[in-house]
This record gives C-alpha cells, structure tokens and sequence, in this order.
C-alpha cells in the first residue's frame, strides 16, 4: 500500500489549524499540526512531511525564524513550505505565498504540487 503523503499545518490559529487539517485529511492527506514556530520546527524534525504550510506571524518562534532554521539545515531545507499569511511582505522571498483568508482549491492545488500527490 502507497503511503500518503504526509501535511504540517503551523499555525498559531486554532481554528485555522483545525479547518486546514480537516480539509487537508478529507484530501486524503496525513495531517499533523503545531501551535508556533518552536513545535512546528520540532515536528518537522521528528516527522519530515512532505510539504510544510505556515504561518508568519505567530508567538514563540515567528514562521519566518522557523523557516530560516529548516533552511540552515540541509535534510529540511528539501521540504517545500508555503507560506499562509495575511501579510505577504513579511514572508520570505521564493516561497508560495497563500494569502489568508486561504483560498481552499488553490491551496489543494499547490499542496498536490510540491506533494505529487499518490493515492492512499
């Protein structure tokens, strides 16, 4: 059996985080979610998903530090992030920008892009 491919949701926006994870598993995504910067760098270090989506402006550790943290570290610079903000100036340069409120298809488009999608 293929496996799915696997999501990190950070956002410090519970109901952001759980809407994503909802649509995101009815996709047929594994979903795992983090509250900050700091347990979203955490996670992506202990369970290397296949595409990270995240927030900028967030308490703890910013998107923007934890994006920088996974680009000074080789094995997790490969894993494509998109960023979801409602202020696109402060994401970092080259990186998808969803602007919040997200657009839900465009979203699950880009997500099945940088995943290459298999079924489950």
């Amino acid at each position: 059996m293929l496996r799915r491919p696997a999501i990190l949701v950070v956002d410090d926006e519970v109901d952001v985080r759980e809407s994503l994870r909802e649509v995101l598993e009815d996709e047929g995504y594994d979903v795992a979610v983090a509250a900050d910067g700091r347990l979203g760098l955490e996670a992506v270090r202990r369970l290397h998903p296949d595409a990270v989506i995240l927030d900028i402006i967030m308490p703890v550790m910013s998107g923007t530090e934890m994006y920088a943290a996974m680009q000074g570290d080789p094995e997790l610079a490969q894993i494509p992030v998109i960023i979801s903000t409602s202020d696109p100036s402060r994401a970092p340069s080259g990186v998808l920008i969803m602007r919040k409120p997200i657009d839900v298809p465009r979203l699950l488009a880009a997500v099945e892009s940088v995943c290459k999608k298999t079924p489950p």
